[in-house]
């Protein structure tokens, strides 16, 4: 029956974990006394901590700053094992799990699988977009943004040197405008001393939000100051304006303007990754699963979604709760609860969301928070903004290794104003053309 994974049965309810983010790893960390086997499955052998994933793009930290390997986290959790598979479908009826190296026999399923990037069906943009959704999504940003300006020292026509130094930010969301920032300090502080040969003064970061406001979702002085940040440094930013098309160099906007660029970031929106096997009544339009007031799917018993991909309407969140990492952790934190109490056959106790607030950063000594405390909404910005995100992103990731990486590329750069990782490991998304370049004389 389980085929190639050959996980032993220690007696005990299996409980199998699909995807590895901050939901399924609190579940599996807090099932750890628990009288059950856990097994955790993800295509990668490590969580991420995907909120920095951006600061990785721009060079401002090292890919293994943000990651830290499953089997490290939860060394010495006797009742855990992982494995590295793609869970392919699900099959209710045998309680069997199906994956890439074999079948997996299940007690209870947890479905914690995510979103992926959502392009409303634009396949062009699909093709030629570059999104920020895992590690490998980072690193070609990074080897992309590099090898461009390169090869800007190349190009002798003006717009096709535009095409390289320009950029546009599709999504007014927290990546959005973090990212939009990073670019900003770039061209300020690192990219003047690295290439003096080229005019700075001609790299436009353009950021388009189809709504009215950055950072929907956040309160309207939070909104209003990050974009007074943006302006204030040098972001273009275009509100309620959608990209219409893009096909690798021409950006057609709502508005009828054209952008060029050669790099099209895209955080516009996500969908869903359910796994194949359930019934399609269980699925929204939203791709994620309908799930009740206990994470169970709809018309499943032993069948659980948490996070991203799992959507429970409440009164507060008729729409499902935000998709974060706090609704995720509390999640997986509480279902290992109600696991045990239904092991112990106590009724299951109903999640209720408790939220913490939300910060963004912008740049240095710019940041914007809305932090909750003592059941009250608190408004910070600037720099005690900067200070609270930069703490509370610190304490978030989940080794002391990492934090004192990061803690250190964090003081390195302010104190030098300089982003030390500027890697070209591998191939930009879309390299130019050997016509495209000129041969010029060294200097």
């Amino acid at each position: 029956m389980e085929g190639l994974t050959k996980i032993a049965d220690l007696g005990m309810p299996r409980v199998v974990i699909v995807g590895g983010g901050f939901g399924g790893l609190e579940l599996a960390k807090s099932l750890a006394d628990a009288p059950v086997q856990v097994v955790l499955i993800d295509k990668q052998n490590y969580h991420g901590f995907w909120p920095l994933l951006y600061q990785v793009a721009t060079a401002g930290l090292n890919p293994d700053s943000i990651i830290s390997p499953f089997r490290k986290i939860l060394n010495g959790q006797e009742n855990f094992f992982f494995r590295l598979a793609e869970v392919k479908s699900i099959d209710a009826s045998e309680q069997v799990v199906e994956t890439s190296i074999g079948l997996l026999r299940y007690d209870y399923l947890v479905l914690a699988t995510g979103t992926t990037s959502n392009f409303f069906g634009d396949e062009l943009m699909a093709r030629n977009a570059i999104t920020l959704k895992n590690l490998t999504d980072a690193i070609a940003l990074r080897n992309t943004l590099l090898s461009h300006f390169e090869q800007a020292l190349q190009i002798g026509d003006v717009e096709k040197l535009n095409s390289m130094l320009d950029f546009v930010i599709v999504g007014g969301g927290p990546t959005g405008v973090e990212m939009a920032g990073a670019l900003s300090e770039l061209r300020a502080h690192v990219f003047p001393r690295d290439y003096p040969e080229l005019d700075l003064k001609q790299m436009d970061i353009h950021l388009v939000q189809s709504g009215p406001v950055l950072l929907k979702g956040m309160s309207a002085e939070a909104s209003a100051k990050s974009l007074q940040y943006l302006q204030e440094m040098g972001v273009q930013v275009w509100l309620d304006c959608r990209v219409k098309s893009y096909d690798g160099y021409t950006v057609t906007l709502s508005t009828g303007e054209h952008l060029v660029s050669r790099t099209l970031i895209w955080a516009a929106g996500v969908t869903g990754a359910p796994v194949a096997g359930l019934e399609p009544s269980a699925l929204l339009k939203s791709n994620r699963y309908q799930v009740n007031e206990f994470n169970q799917v709809a018309g499943y018993d032993n069948v659980f979604a948490i996070g991203d991909i799992a959507q429970m309407a409440t009164k507060d969140y008729p729409d499902g709760h935000p998709q974060v990492a706090q609704p995720a952790i509390q999640q997986g934190h509480l279902l290992a609860e109600n696991l045990r109490r239904r092991l112990a056959k106590k009724p299951m106790e109903p999640f209720e969301y408790h939220d913490k607030g939300t910060m963004a950063t912008i740049g240095r000594h710019r940041a914007v928070g809305d932090i909750m405390l003592f059941g009250k909404q608190f408004h910070i910005t600037g720099w005690l903004g900067w200070l609270g995100w930069s703490f509370v992103h610190i304490m978030a990731l989940v080794s002391f290794r990492n934090r004192l990486s990061v803690f250190v590329a964090w003081a390195w750069n302010y104190i030098t104003q300089d982003k030390g990782m500027r890697y070209i490991i591998g191939k930009p998304k879309a390299p130019l053309k050997e016509q495209e370049l000129e041969v010029k004389p060294l200097v």
